[in-house]
């Protein structure tokens, strides 16, 4: 699942709407938005973000925050490391190779150091 999966599903269901429902308000298939909140899918472009921001009537920080999530939310990353230091090319093949196996502590710590070494993220709080 993806960030942005995780957080329309948590709209959605503390809404208590279905997932049916909400991909025919949407205009979308039910397959497609199952696949867009388990990840999937690639990144739902901006024009459906748009769509979901304005069906959870969510505006300006958790408007943002839901599209930052959209950006982040990706589930087949590609990291180019050319031209980069031999160690920031070693962290992202040890990443690729070792992510499937960090559990959400360690992914949570990871994920704070590296917000608190490059100041305040635009990113998620999970």
């Amino acid at each position: 699942m993806t960030p942005f999966g995780a957080k329309v599903r948590e709209l959605r269901q503390r809404r208590a709407i279905t997932l049916k429902q909400m991909a025919a308000d949407l205009g979308v298939s039910s397959a497609y938005l199952s696949a867009l909140e388990h990840g999937n899918r690639g990144r739902p472009g901006s024009g459906l973000v748009m769509q979901i921001c304005g069906y959870f009537e969510l505006i300006w920080d958790e408007a943002e925050a839901l599209k930052r999530l959209a950006e982040l939310s990706h589930p087949r990353v590609v990291v180019d490391t050319a031209g980069l230091s031999p160690k920031a090319t070693e962290l992202a093949n040890l990443l690729a190779e070792r992510i499937g196996d960090l559990d959400d502590d360690t992914l949570d710590w990871v994920l704070a150091e590296i917000r608190a070494r490059n100041g305040p993220s635009e990113g998620p709080a999970y």
